[in-house]
């Protein structure tokens, strides 16, 4: 076994990546703090092949040298729009017939193990501030609130994991 080259991983270009047919979801990124965090979302949804990636309130946008250093690239490939506020956000996205997923931990929320994606449906997932979390009106105008399982004694995952975890899940199904 080796290891493949980077000239055998049959990237696309910017240009095909922006052609070819997304998976139907997208980001809403709610006051995130960290623009290191907005890169990894856009790499992660390179990697995934999201549609698109909603950077609401103070949540940084490109060009942003913090978000270059880990986006590498993938600013420039996935499609991005900022929303003065997350709600407004939600809402035009729940116009547009997408189901709206908050990622939070509350009281009646669905374990990722358990949630079942509906054929033809679109999501818009909803990743909120690293300390508050998704905005609560958000989480009660929510179609689903999603939860990850966690077993260890730490009750929280940086956004980034997050992030990575749940469209993983998604993607997964999708294809699956």
């Amino acid at each position: 076994m080796r290891k493949i080259k980077n000239e055998e991983l049959n990237r696309l270009s910017t240009e095909e990546f922006k052609n070819v047919e997304k998976n139907p979801v997208a980001l809403v990124l709610d006051d995130v703090r960290s623009a290191m965090n907005v890169g990894s979302a856009f790499r992660t949804s390179d990697a995934f092949c999201i549609e698109k990636i909603y950077l609401c309130g103070i949540t940084a946008q490109p060009p942003h040298r913090e978000i270059n250093k880990t986006a590498l690239g993938a600013q420039d490939s996935v499609d991005w729009e900022h929303k003065e506020t997350v709600q407004s956000c939600v809402d035009e996205l729940k116009n547009k017939g997408y189901q709206i997923v908050a990622v939070e931990q509350a009281d009646e929320s669905t374990s990722l193990l358990d949630f079942k994606l509906e054929d033809g449906a679109k999501y818009a997932l909803v990743f909120g501030n690293e300390v508050f979390g998704v905005n609560d009106k958000v989480v009660e105008s929510a179609d689903v609130v999603l939860e990850i399982p966690q077993y260890g004694t730490k009750h929280s995952l940086n956004i980034s994991v997050s992030m990575g975890v749940v469209l993983w899940d998604f993607v997964s199904k999708l294809k699956g």
